[in-house]
């Protein structure tokens, strides 16, 4: 043997761990281009490791610290991630490493972790970094064995660990990776170019200027094809479906159209990877220049660049990482030698696993078809949702389309209400509704100010506020919050009979609710009354929108998304104010009625010490336990001695225990040790403008609201009302769109509605509850036999001694 090998086995065996830990030992690492919420999933899978009984080590500087080794492999405790979800970027760091591209380099990196006992690795980052991690699996036992013929390791140091779990989760901002509905980063990006667009926007309308917009996007249009919808761009460009030849003619043409109906403003959004169909690049300078010198717009151009990639995450980038790092932890233990990497992915609302290379092979397979100029088969390669937006697109933001438009006989008269309280997307979803009627003939009428609007007298005859919208009015509305054709609770079984007197005088074909609770409970009393009204025998459907998330039939409402965006942004600027002064907690108190969803997702999106929900209730043991994990936690902060933390409390949690009070509790019993302060961010949290989640859902759920009253025209009234389906409500369950109806044997009505305390009897959101607890720290107080499961016995109360 060499000086040289006899000297690295003997390094190898100085700090040769033992034959086999303890505890499993799993690393997490970032690499490629970072995005927002990679640190939440740091946190998430550190915390979860921890909690499963697993050491947690964090890999710095990505592939490039697996290679290095050294300090660039930290074990990582508990605290060491506090904070992390609201921090921007990646706190371990991102590199692109060359070495690692080379076997020399992953022989390296196989080294230093055998050295440390580490035998699973979650990586986040794009199909390149995913990519290169299923290959340093498959090569793990090659790479073994070679270090142990180098005799740089021994057959002894490397029995233990001759398998390498890998775990993917997929954070960038381009939500190119194919599978997935969304990445993690995405929206977060997606906020910062709405952010930016709607900054623009009054300065385009007041001097009746043209914006173009590059957002970035190499071979993937999501962020570009979101972003048109979310700001009603006139026109857009993507990779996977470049114009077609004369798109310069096309584009003049569809913007003198708007100008001339009245528009003031001209946006065009293009993907940094934008061309034409002989591929040839389409820059978003020579798309000015065709604006200045063919239509004479004062034009201007503006390139988002690495603005898209900055700032802390949104609600839904922090509870998506959160989610995937606690299923990547939970991968890496289920995982068998003989089972394929998987990737962890999110549809429509289920978090779900797939196998890793399937996914990246299936997203190269877009760009190659792309290359290939086979661009319909491109788009068909995107996830399911891409095509549905990309036409939804295309139908609302010119309606001049003849061959869309429905005969004569078909068209109908479709009434849009607006029903309870104001939520972001209500606005978007009226636009979307009105664009889509006008392109397919239909008549979009808008009912002013709910059902109270609609039955209003004058000399005995009801007239209500009622009228057609026009495009025009409808297209400012794409970005605004509240409600701008109006609101109300009251309910239609407040006055039947002149309800129904409105509706034949006004002649509705169908009725599009829009709203919470009230909206639900408006289609039911409609449904139940077409025994005694006629009018009332058209299709009805419901499009949940409301902060709270409580309408049974969906896991979704428009709304809930801007409001937690709004919730965190409070919850973060008070928490610098704890950490900033003194230790201090801070009791926030959430909207959400009779429903904890709010505060238990945002609960999950800022790292809140606990949350206290009316499914659960609040006790005096519940507190004391809570002050003294406090207490605890305080002290045990290694050195964080500035660390604030944050209560959630829902506004209907207990009577007795109001957010004041639970405040008060906690500074007498704290003993000087710390303090605590009551917030109250109340009607705050309803939003300003509506979140782009909210704005793109709007859009698309809008638009099978419409097509599912469409699809009954010519039918007549009685057929209407023997179809269960005729009165319904749109949502997400689990990874589908569906529609489910209100009446009738299986109806939401009888199977999934509890009507006293005005939420479903079945809340998806609830298992959510107990992950805050473990990832806070905070022992369930199911487990620590303080609470009955209220999943099984329908009650929370003490449990007997």
């Amino acid at each position: 043997m060499s000086s040289t090998t006899a000297s690295t086995a003997s390094t190898a065996s100085a700090i040769k761990p033992p034959i086999k830990p303890a505890k499993k030992r799993i690393a997490v690492l970032t690499s490629g281009g970072d995005a927002p919420g990679m640190n939440g999933a740091v946190r998430a899978v550190v915390r979860m490791a921890i909690h499963s009984g697993c050491e947690a080590f964090a890999v710095h500087e990505g592939y490039e610290g697996l290679v290095a080794g050294g300090d660039l492999i930290k074990k990582m405790h508990w605290e060491d991630v506090r904070g992390w979800l609201s921090r921007g970027g990646t706190l371990i760091g991102s590199a692109r490493s060359m070495k690692f591209r080379e076997r020399s380099g992953r022989l390296q990196a196989a080294k230093n972790m055998v050295l440390r006992g580490i035998d699973a690795l979650v990586v986040c980052g794009g199909d390149g970094s995913l990519t290169g991690a299923d290959l340093f699996r498959s090569e793990w036992p090659g790479l073994l064995k070679e270090l142990v013929e180098k005799g740089e390791l021994t057959e002894q140091q490397v029995f233990p660990y001759t398998t390498l779990n890998i775990v993917g989760l997929v954070g960038s901002i381009d939500n190119d990776m194919s599978g997935t509905d969304a990445t993690i980063g995405c929206y977060s990006s997606l906020t910062r170019i709405c952010d930016a667009v709607d900054d623009v926007f009054d300065t385009a309308s007041s001097h009746q200027r043209g914006f173009v917009i590059e957002v970035m996007g190499r071979h993937c249009g999501w962020l570009a094809l979101m972003s048109a919808i979310s700001t009603g761009a006139d026109w857009l460009f993507i990779p996977e479906m470049p114009p077609r030849d004369g798109w310069e003619d096309d584009m003049c043409s569809v913007i003198t159209k708007n100008r001339e109906r009245g528009k003031r403003r001209t946006i065009v959004i293009v993907a940094e990877g934008s061309q034409d169909r002989h591929l040839n690049k389409i820059s978003s300078n020579a798309v000015k220049d065709l604006l200045s010198d063919r239509l004479g717009l004062d034009t201007r151009v503006t390139v988002l660049g690495h603005t898209q990639r900055g700032g802390p995450a949104c609600a839904y980038d922090r509870w998506l990482s959160t989610l995937q790092g606690v299923e990547a932890v939970k991968a890496v233990l289920d995982v068998r030698p003989d089972s394929p990497s998987p990737v962890i992915v999110i549809r429509e609302n289920k978090i779900e696993r797939m196998p890793l290379m399937e996914a990246v092979q299936q997203t190269k397979d877009v760009t190659a078809r792309i290359h290939a100029k086979d661009f319909d088969q491109a788009m068909a390669m995107r996830d399911s949702e891409f095509k549905e937006y990309y036409n939804a697109y295309l139908n609302t933001t010119t309606v001049d389309h003849p061959k869309m438009r429905l005969p004569e006989k078909k068209q109908m008269r479709i009434a849009i209400i607006h029903v309870g309280a104001p939520a972001g997307g209500m606005n978007p979803a009226t636009r979307a509704a009105v664009g889509y009627c006008l392109t397919r003939g239909h008549k979009p009428i808008a009912i002013h100010n709910g059902f109270p609007g609609l039955c209003r007298h004058h000399d005995d005859k009801p007239i209500g506020s009622v009228r057609e919208i026009e495009w025009l009015e409808s297209d400012d509305w794409v970005n605004e919050g509240g409600s701008e054709i109006g609101t109300n609770r009251g309910l239609p079984g407040d006055d039947l009979e002149t309800t129904a007197r409105a509706f034949e005088k006004h002649k509705f074909d169908g009725l599009f609710i829009v709203g919470g609770f009230e909206a639900y409970t408006a289609a039911s009393q409609l449904r139940k009354a077409r025994d005694f009204y006629d009018a009332f025998k058209i299709p009805i459907v419901v499009l949940p929108a409301t902060i709270s998330n409580n309408v049974p039939g969906t896991e979704y409402s428009l709304g809930s998304d801007t409001c937690l965006n709004t919730l965190i942004m409070f919850c973060d600027a008070i928490r610098q104010s704890a950490s900033s002064s003194r230790r201090r907690v801070f009791v926030v108190e959430t909207q959400g009625g009779k429903s904890g969803y709010i505060a238990t997702t945002a609960g999950l999106s800022i790292g809140a010490a606990a949350v206290y929900i009316p499914e659960e209730g609040i006790n005096i043991k519940m507190l004391a336990r809570d002050i003294e994990f406090l207490r605890s936690s305080f002290a045990s902060d290694r050195g964080a001695n500035r660390a604030g933390k944050i209560i959630l409390r829902n506004e209907t949690a207990s009577q007795t225990y109001t957010t004041q009070v639970i405040a008060d509790m906690i500074k007498e019993e704290a003993k000087g040790r710390f303090e605590s302060r009551a917030a109250v961010p109340g009607h705050f949290q309803q939003g300003g403008k509506p979140s782009p989640m909210d704005r793109v859902r709007a859009l698309r759920m809008a638009i099978k609201c419409m097509q599912h009253i469409e699809s009954y025209a010519g039918k007549s009234r009685d057929e209407i009302a023997k179809d269960e389906y005729s009165a319904s409500v749109i949502g997400v369950k689990g990874s589908r769109v569906l529609f489910s109806p209100m009446g009738g044997p299986g109806g939401l009505e009888f199977t999934d509605t509890d009507w006293e305390k005005r939420r479903p009897k079945h809340e998806f959101w609830l298992e959510l509850q107990d992950l805050v607890d473990v990832l806070s720290g905070r022992k369930p107080h199911k487990e620590a036999g303080m609470l009955e499961d209220s999943h099984s016995k329908g009650k929370w109360g003490y449990e007997s001694p």
